[in-house]
């Protein structure tokens, strides 16, 4: 670091990704609380478990190739070949990837995108509770986590993204890159896992299946509105000058800017946060007619909705497209639940993958014509190349691999629990020892109390 500027510039910087990630860990306590809430008590360990496993699987496989496929993929196969360049600096053997106090990012930039990685797979994991087994999840966390998202945000999130550069593709807080993959690869494993046993009736009706505790389930989503808050702030660059980006910002005014290196700030961005979210939350109220759990993850569509253009909406374009975003998004639900007798357990497809894509095709007119990047020649934002974005984001990288996966693991027997273990639950079937010490426990408790009742009163 040459100069006490650009020494405050780095630490401040390595201290502002630091506080985002253990802000965006809070989404994962809240997929655990909500995926508890929501499923029945003879599944809890299970469902406890496999969220937990994700972590540390994603975590190794990111770290060892993840990070470079971002690096690497930007413009890879249909716009050039492999950035070796960029990529060398990224592998797991790399300087830059260890404890080196002369690059002070590295490891906090790539924490970033791991905690997004991490959102994707847990995204996944909520539709297909109580009846996959815990095996297949994990390969499928691993390649939503460390392959297909990263993929996508090579091409629609890198400031050189050919999706980005080619198709004036925007998405400054993921509709697409995060939310709009992960619903529509949780709809590929949802076709061929099956619904829940007693999720429809004999004349194909679909049934709700209450949650087991309506308080964990709430707290876990407002855990996921805190997270997602923190998520924003770690989609930007906190401070930058104009010479950093090779003098395309103009004046003398350091600034923060987005992902794609346009000029923003916390501000404006909390602005559209908190007015999709309520725009949200209002609408959900309203077109579900108050059901409660509806309400609570419509606030969180709703800010899916309007987050490709949350850097640029005004807020009350932000309430707007969020409202109308989830009025969509929970018509098309139930359609879909109806006609092709889909259960999607905790609506994972609707509130991440249906909210993503409506969102895209939104900001394809809402921002028709404005610059997908401060880099002269790029492609301006369009809704052609907003929709074939979603199209990629949710049918391409999402719904294709998850369903073809997914078949693999049909055929090989190893996708779904037999049904004799998913009406007993999964706890027994898959934690021995936590269930066989209950029971012992369960079992000297009687005991005890057998043996005092035979104790005269005083």
């Amino acid at each position: 670091m040459d100069g006490n500027l650009n020494a405050l510039t780095t630490v401040f910087t390595e201290f502002y990704y630091w506080v985002t990630v253990v802000f965006m860990f809070l989404i994962h306590v809240g997929f655990c609380m909500y995926e508890v809430g929501a499923s029945r008590h003879r599944n809890h360990m299970h469902t406890l478990m496999k969220n937990i496993m994700i972590i540390p699987l994603v975590t190794v496989t990111f770290f060892f190739f993840g990070w470079w496929i971002y690096w690497s993929f930007p413009n890879f196969p249909f716009f050039g070949g492999l950035n070796h360049e960029a990529a060398s600096a990224n592998l797991p053997w790399s300087q830059n990837m260890a404890p080196n106090l002369s690059d002070r990012i590295t490891g906090v930039f790539w924490a970033a995108f791991l905690l997004f990685s991490w959102t994707a797979a847990s995204i996944v994991s909520g539709a297909v509770i109580e009846r996959i087994r815990s095996s297949a999840l994990w390969v499928h966390a691993v390649m939503i986590g460390s392959v297909f998202w990263i993929i996508d945000a090579a091409w629609g999130w890198h400031a050189e993204g050919w999706m980005v550069k080619y198709l004036g593709y925007h998405d400054a807080y993921a509709s697409g890159v995060i939310h709009a993959i992960a619903g529509g690869y949780a709809l590929g494993v949802i076709m061929v896992l099956g619904p829940r046993i007693g999720k429809f009736a004999a004349d194909g009706t679909p049934r709700d299946i209450p949650p087991h505790n309506p308080w964990m389930l709430t707290i876990g989503i407002f855990l996921i509105y805190s997270g997602f808050w923190g998520f924003y702030a770690a989609c930007n660059i906190p401070a930058i000058s104009p010479e950093g980006i090779g003098g395309l910002l103009t004046g003398e005014t350091w600034t923060a800017t987005n992902i794609y290196l346009a000029p923003t700030s916390l501000s404006a961005i909390t602005f559209n946060f908190l007015m999709s979210m309520s725009g949200g939350l209002m609408a959900a109220y309203l077109v579900s007619k108050g059901d409660a759990f509806w309400t609570f993850s419509g606030g969180l569509a709703g800010i899916i909705t309007a987050s490709a253009g949350n850097d640029l909406y005004h807020p009350i374009q932000a309430m707007l497209v969020g409202a109308v975003g989830v009025v969509i998004v929970y018509k098309l639900h139930h359609w879909v639940e109806r006609t092709f007798k889909l259960d999607d357990a905790v609506g994972a497809v609707a509130v991440h993958g249906y909210s993503g894509v409506v969102g895209l095709i939104i900001a394809g007119f809402l921002l028709w014509g404005a610059p997908s990047s401060p880099y002269e020649g790029f492609a301006t934002v369009n809704p052609v190349g907003q929709t074939l974005g979603a199209v990629i984001m949710f049918g391409v990288l999402g719904w294709l691999p998850g369903y073809v996966i997914s078949r693999i693991q049909a055929a090989a027997g190893v996708l779904r629990i037999p049904v004799e273990v998913e009406l007993q639950g999964l706890d027994y079937a898959e934690h021995h020892a936590y269930e066989d010490a209950k029971a012992a426990i369960i079992e000297a408790d009687k005991a005890a109390l057998m043996g005092s009742s035979k104790v005269p009163a005083e």
